[in-house]
């Protein structure tokens, strides 16, 4: 039997996070170990749940969900934190990748996308609301490949796979949008973290967002 997926809902707006609860528990696999309404909170709960990813408000009281995100990840890296917020701007998207959450949904967009961003952190695929993603291909689709922040050492295949990355596409749909095999794609994936000296997919994904790697769909 699979192990229970151990989530934590940091809102503190009550009836929002009652209804996110909800509507996570009519799924199986997924269990909810705790509500909370405020950082201070969160980190208290974080020590006694011990979950395996936080919903977590941008807007959280006491402590904002950039802070909160940021000092979990400086204690607890096995922990994912996907961020809820009301911002689409690039400016907030590279806020939240510095403080290296694994999904980034809009509060609006929340029962559409969040099943969806959960079961991409769960494979360990970064999670984008497409509005979001939009707003990404609207800021760098008029850069150069040579434009700032871009590394001139990757070749064109790794630059490929590098924006479906970006996309959190899985491995196989990569393969399938760019023909080849599978293990081709992993390959690439190792070759890319070794240049960009990264350690993992989300790693790739922080670095591919930030730095324009993102295609029309």
């Amino acid at each position: 039997m699979r192990i229970p997926y151990r989530i934590l809902l940091a809102e503190n707006n009550v009836m929002f996070r009652e209804m996110m609860a909800r509507s996570l528990r009519y799924f199986p696999g997924l269990e909810i170990v705790a509500e909370v309404g405020d950082g201070e909170e969160l980190l208290k709960s974080i020590k006694t749940t011990k979950p395996n990813l936080i919903v977590l408000d941008k807007e959280m009281p006491g402590l904002s969900g950039f802070a909160a995100a940021a000092k979990i990840k400086q204690t607890s890296t096995a922990v994912k934190i996907l961020l809820l917020t009301k911002h689409e701007s690039t400016e907030h998207l590279a806020l939240a990748l510095d403080a290296r959450v694994d999904g980034y949904i809009l509060r609006d967009n929340v029962f559409q996308d969040l099943l969806s961003a959960i079961d991409a952190i769960r494979e360990g695929r970064m999670y984008l609301s497409p509005p979001i993603t939009q707003a990404l291909i609207d800021n760098f689709v008029c850069r150069s490949p040579s434009g700032p922040g871009r590394s001139k050492s990757l070749s064109n295949r790794e630059t490929e796979v590098l924006k479906y990355v970006a996309e959190g596409k899985p491995t196989k749909a990569t393969a399938e949008a760019l023909g080849i095999s599978e293990s081709t794609v992993r390959i690439h994936l190792r070759h890319l973290k070794k240049k960009l000296m990264l350690k993992t997919n989300v790693e790739l994904a922080r670095y591919a967002i930030k730095n324009g790697y993102v295609t029309s769909p």
